[in-house]
């Protein structure tokens, strides 16, 4: 039931936020939000965070649902393959650090761009089956989620969590970590709305294909049955 699977959202939320907050408050420095490598290490970085692991970790849990979408239920493929794809080179994008110290200076920017690419040609190629899979899904809570999610992400925590802002607050008493832990802390909300945005998705994906499971029976009167079936999917969803 919705209701129950709502309830279960609030209280891993709530568990989840309740732990780095206790974690922080029992033994400052923990969640190592700010994290200086060499004595030359002026800026610091917060990669090694527990709350940065945990967002990579959202974005593939991400990826896989959307993978589960798209194996299991081919008319939401196009929907499925587009957002897996964001998600996954989000996971890139969250390792870019790694990536940058192990491998090469910006090299994350190549694999992001190639999935970009691929998203790209996929969607038009797929645009008519995109728009298809879209209005059997749209509105809904899950994606209107994600989206809610994907806003938070990449633009409302980018500006909060902009560098001047927090200098011109604080002035003197400005302090970097500060302005990491908002920013990371916002981030946080954006991917956890992503998860239940996609895990709602996963559910109305399996609703919806059943009731337009192709059958043989030609006319109007079947294409009416089925759009009203939709709608009835989409409430008791």
């Amino acid at each position: 039931m919705p209701v129950v699977r709502y309830l279960v959202y609030t209280a891993f939320v709530v568990a989840l936020t309740g732990f780095f907050v206790l974690s922080e408050i029992n033994d400052p420095g923990s969640m190592r939000l700010l994290v200086f490598e060499s004595p030359n290490d002026t800026l610091g970085t917060s990669e090694y965070s527990p709350v940065e692991l945990m967002h990579a970790a959202v974005l593939a849990i991400c990826a896989l649902l959307y993978a589960a979408v798209a194996y299991a239920y081919p008319p939401q493929r196009p929907i499925a393959f587009l957002f897996g794809g964001i998600a996954g080179a989000g996971v890139i994008r969250e390792s870019d650090y790694f990536l940058d110290r192990f491998v090469a200076d910006n090299f994350w920017q190549v694999p992001v761009a190639l999935i970009a690419a691929l998203l790209i040609v996929y969607t038009w190629r797929n645009r008519r089956r995109f728009r298809v899979a879209w209005s059997r899904m749209w509105p809904s809570p899950g994606l209107s989620l994600i989206f809610a999610g994907a806003l938070i992400e990449l633009i409302f925590a980018q500006l909060i969590g902009h560098e001047p802002l927090w200098q011109a607050i604080s002035g003197d008493g400005y302090q970097r970590v500060v302005k990491v832990a908002i920013e990371e802390l916002i981030e946080s909300m954006g991917y956890l709305l992503w998860l239940i945005g996609t895990i709602e998705y996963a559910i109305q994906s399996r609703a919806v294909a059943a009731v337009w499971k192709p059958d043989l029976r030609p006319g109007e009167s079947r294409r009416r049955s089925r759009s009203r079936a939709a709608k009835d999917a989409k409430r008791r969803y």
